[in-house]
């Protein structure tokens, strides 16, 4: 709910320093010329700005936390697997070695070694010379078949063990981690408790032009053409957006964060980013200021705490902070960079 306020107090305070590519319309006024922003609106955009990376870092640590609990279930499976297969082997080895024995214990028999030359030493004849190597040749095959097996059942066994002490210690290390990190997400859920208590505060400082500021939409930029059908599609979703209030947390359709507005609008495309801006700024291709086409995801702040979509002529579409609803507003001077989704 609170991720956007600073958001736009940047677009507004800071948007005249952005200078429009060169191929690109000329940037737009700001919404709200920094001469006729009220003190109690400057100062309840920089609370909103800062609940906004409080946000931020709750939600990465909230991502952290799903991520290392996906690694303590695959852990645990494989732990399961490999306890399994050890149990698998170890039977194949009692049932081999009692084969392996056998084998032994008939290699004397009447004191004669089961081989082809006992054979020709012991038989009458050669017919019963050849009889007899013939049953010792199909004996020996199934010999070298059992030990192969008995041996490839202790190799199977041994390496199950490895793995089930890999598995682990990976399933330690991550319920150690996930642990750590819930009580990093309790803490950071209190220090954005804690901002949002001042925020509310100051919210009650606003005038009414003060609030009615927050409700513009932006400027009209006309129809807005993406270079690819995707990309189009998340504008247009993003765009049809416009008013809609910025809650924390919110991921659509009736309300949204930063981030939530634009996973929102590209899952409408088809496209699934991942959930925080952070995440959302290392997702796709790199993209130079220069070059930003509309449905291009552009970032704010370092770290990154804030993103919209571009729309061409130097102009985005965002859901600012609390208080605030989803509009278009010029790129912020606080730009960091650019990825390109679709």
């Amino acid at each position: 709910m609170v991720s956007g306020a600073l958001a736009a107090a940047a677009v507004i305070a800071a948007v005249t320093l952005v200078q429009a590519p060169a191929n690109a319309t000329p940037i737009l006024a700001p919404q709200q010329p920094p001469s006729s922003e009220s003190e109690a609106l400057k100062q309840y955009r920089e609370l909103a700005s800062q609940a906004e990376k409080l946000n931020e870092d709750h939600l990465n640590a909230q991502e952290d936390e799903k991520a290392k609990q996906a690694e303590l279930d695959k852990a645990n499976q494989d732990l399961e697997g490999a306890k399994q297969t050890e149990s698998t082997a170890s039977a194949d080895i009692e049932r081999y070695r009692v084969d392996v024995d056998k084998f032994a214990g008939a290699s004397f028999t009447s004191g004669a070694q089961l081989n082809k030359m006992s054979a020709l030493l012991t038989g009458n004849s050669a017919q019963d010379f050849l009889d007899r190597s013939s049953a010792l040749d199909v004996l020996a095959t199934d010999q070298n078949n059992v030990l192969q097996g008995y041996a490839g059942s202790l190799k199977q066994a041994a390496d199950a063990r490895q793995l089930a002490t890999d598995a682990q210690g990976r399933a330690q290390a991550a319920k150690d981690e996930a642990s750590r990190l819930k009580s990093d997400i309790e803490q950071r859920k209190k220090s954005l408790d804690e901002q949002m208590d001042k925020l509310e505060d100051a919210y009650g400082n606003l005038s009414t032009a003060d609030k009615a500021a927050q409700k513009d939409t932006g400027a009209d930029v006309g129809p807005i053409t993406a270079p690819g059908a995707a990309a189009q599609t998340a504008v247009d979703a993003a765009m049809g957006k416009r008013g809609k209030p910025y809650s924390w947390g919110a991921t659509g359709p009736n309300s949204f964060d930063c981030s939530g507005l634009t996973g929102w609008a590209y899952k409408q495309a088809g496209i699934s980013i991942p959930r925080t801006s952070k995440a959302q700024s290392t997702f796709g291709k790199a993209v130079s200021r220069d070059q930003l086409q509309p449905g291009d995801l552009v970032f704010y702040n370092s770290p990154v705490s804030h993103v919209g979509i571009y729309i061409g002529g130097g102009n985005m579409v965002h859901a600012p902070t609390t208080g605030d609803v989803v509009k278009v507003a010029p790129l912020q001077k606080n730009y960091v960079g650019a990825r390109r989704v679709a």
